[in-house]
């Protein structure tokens, strides 16, 4: 995962989004989502304790679950368009980035379910994508 100190060759890049957050591993291919999500927890608590914004225009923050099982992904349904809306990845325990069909430099958004949440709850996959006005702050 991101914390070795080489990279290998068949790592993927890839960027998890959340809200305005954008998080960039490079992950095995191999490696399950359960390892994925651990990774994934121990940075955003590292470098967002007090939680994620889902927006620029809130000041609100999504708390961090304590369990890394309450991570769940999905991919964009038009990686050239993040706006048009994401697919779960409905990953298992034994699933990968490669059995997922996930290629380098994938964009994956990742949601937080609640603990008490029921088999039916469905997760809202929060990403703000990103503008060109955002970039150079061009006003219209």
């Amino acid at each position: 995962m991101v914390r070795r100190d080489e990279i290998l060759d068949i790592d993927l890049s890839i960027g998890f989004k959340y809200g305005i957050h954008t998080i960039l591993l490079f992950v095995d291919p191999t490696s399950s989502f359960s390892d994925i999500a651990d990774e994934l927890l121990e940075i955003l608590r590292e470098r967002y304790p007090e939680g994620l914004k889902a927006s620029l225009a809130s000041q609100e923050k999504t708390e961090l679950p304590d369990d890394p099982l309450q991570i769940e992904f999905a991919v964009p349904e038009s990686p050239t368009d993040l706006s048009q809306g994401w697919n779960p990845l409905n990953v298992g325990k034994k699933d990968t980035p490669a059995s997922k069909g996930l290629k380098d430099n994938s964009v994956v958004a990742f949601a937080f379910r609640p603990d008490d949440a029921d088999d039916d709850y469905e997760v809202e996959f929060e990403v703000e994508p990103p503008r060109f006005q955002d970039d150079y702050e061009v006003e219209q």
